[in-house]
């Protein structure tokens, strides 16, 4: 009986290398995803092997195929089995990273649900996971082999919801492409559910540099109902039947909203194309969330909304790290202050010519002093990263610290311009 095949190895880097791949001769037009499990603690971890679909929609570019931002704690690689050619790869962050990070991640063990996407290749290929150690530099760690004629990969959909196109500009491989979710939306609610959406990509396209670049955009929604209006909060003891099963006090952070049923966002999300995945929450209870290349979620109805709609996806679609460090969070020491943070808008001065340093008036000192005479200068101003000292953000202030609708800085504009371009032709 044919199985799937499977290896978990732990072996050091082969030397990379790449040149320009021609998508036909190693894809076809369609979807693979990995599902995997990630389990340990703070001092290890590994993962294993879940399942593997075939997605009928390949939204991404099919001439940017390597990833160059090698932002992310996480990264994969797709390479030919035979050959070993570099065909695809992309950096991404999760949940259970931030986990890590905790308290509780180094009393108990926990196993967490995720997965990768990526062109459906034509021949077995090899995928390279990737961690990042205690430098910030990715090592090896993991692999899986996967033969895409193996006939225990699944294709069949578990989910017939409706979908909707929002904003349509082009061909889908030329274009980022948006999905929606819904999250807590009855059966009755999914009108107010498009409403909402509406209301939010409306205000994505007045926040510069999102505004010049509407026509780059693909916008999609996925009408799934939940079987109750609302969200879990845990801590007022309010549980919801919903689809996507997200809730408060993730990680113990009370307005951290997000689930960890990955493989129904992940189900959802494969109904329409889509590069970027967008959760949007029924609810007035302020909170939200976005991790890099994972997803983000926001609260529909809360005064600041739209505040947390465009900050969340700075994080998950740019890959913008949090500029605020007095405000109350369940992470300990989350960055190593004695290398230089992986997000664009970070630094420790560790390797600081990476970062924006070319973006600094000669007259600017380094560090820059917060004061009123520096205010609309790109510097380097200490307090960033959820640590008030040596971790450092460009801006005095900045949609990524403040609760300020359009007021990323210049150094996360041009990060999600770069973003913008890499995702769109």
């Amino acid at each position: 009986m044919k199985k799937l095949a499977l290896y978990i190895l732990f072996f050091a880097s082969n030397n990379l290398f790449s040149q320009e791949i021609k998508f036909d001769d190693y894809f076809y037009d369609k979807t693979m995803r990995i599902d995997y499990f990630h389990s340990g603690n703070y001092y290890e971890q590994f993962l294993t092997l879940d399942e593997v679909y075939e997605e009928p929609f390949y939204a991404g570019s099919k001439t940017k195929l390597i990833d160059k931002f090698e932002y992310g704690e996480y990264k994969f690689e797709v390479r030919d089995s035979s050959t070993n050619l570099l065909l695809y790869s992309r950096g991404y962050s999760t949940l259970f990273f931030e986990w890590l990070t905790t308290d509780e991640a180094k009393k108990i063990k926990r196993t967490f649900s995720e997965s990768i996407v990526f062109p459906y290749p034509k021949k077995t290929v090899n995928v390279e996971f990737y961690v990042r150690n205690d430098k910030n530099e990715f090592e090896k760690k993991y692999n899986f082999y996967v033969n895409p004629r193996d006939y225990f990969i699944k294709k069949d959909k578990k989910y017939k919801f409706k979908t909707k196109d929002v904003l349509i500009n082009g061909s889908i491989d030329k274009k980022i492409d948006l999905v929606f979710l819904p999250e807590g939306y009855s059966e009755k609610e999914l009108k107010k559910f498009l409403k909402d959406v509406d209301k939010f990509v409306n205000s994505l396209f007045s926040v510069d540099p999102y505004k010049h670049n509407k026509s780059k955009f693909n916008i999609r929604a996925v009408l799934a109902p939940s079987s109750e209006s609302g969200v879990d909060i845990p801590g007022q003891d309010v549980w919801k039947n919903t689809i996507l099963n997200a809730s408060f006090y993730t990680l113990n952070s009370e307005r951290y909203l997000m689930t960890k049923d990955y493989k129904t966002v992940r189900d959802l999300a494969s109904l329409v194309p889509y590069d970027h995945i967008y959760i949007l929450v029924n609810t007035t209870k302020y909170g939200g969330g976005g991790i890099y290349n994972y997803y983000a979620t926001c609260a529909s109805d809360n005064p600041r909304s739209e505040y947390i709609f465009a900050h969340e996806f700075g994080h998950s679609f740019a890959g913008l790290g949090d500029e605020y460090y007095d405000s109350q969070v369940s992470y300990e020491s989350f960055y190593n202050l004695e290398a230089e943070p992986w997000e664009p808008n970070l630094t420790t001065l560790k390797n600081f010519e990476i970062k924006w340093k070319n973006m600094i008036d000669s007259l600017t000192p380094i560090p820059t002093p917060s004061l009123p005479e520096f205010k609309g200068k790109v510097g380097v101003y200490e307090g960033g990263g959820y640590s008030a000292k040596g971790i450092y953000r460009p801006f005095i202030d900045c949609s990524m610290k403040s609760a300020t609708v359009d007021n990323f800085c210049p150094v996360c504009k041009l990060s999600i311009q770069k973003m913008i371009d890499f995702y769109s032709e």
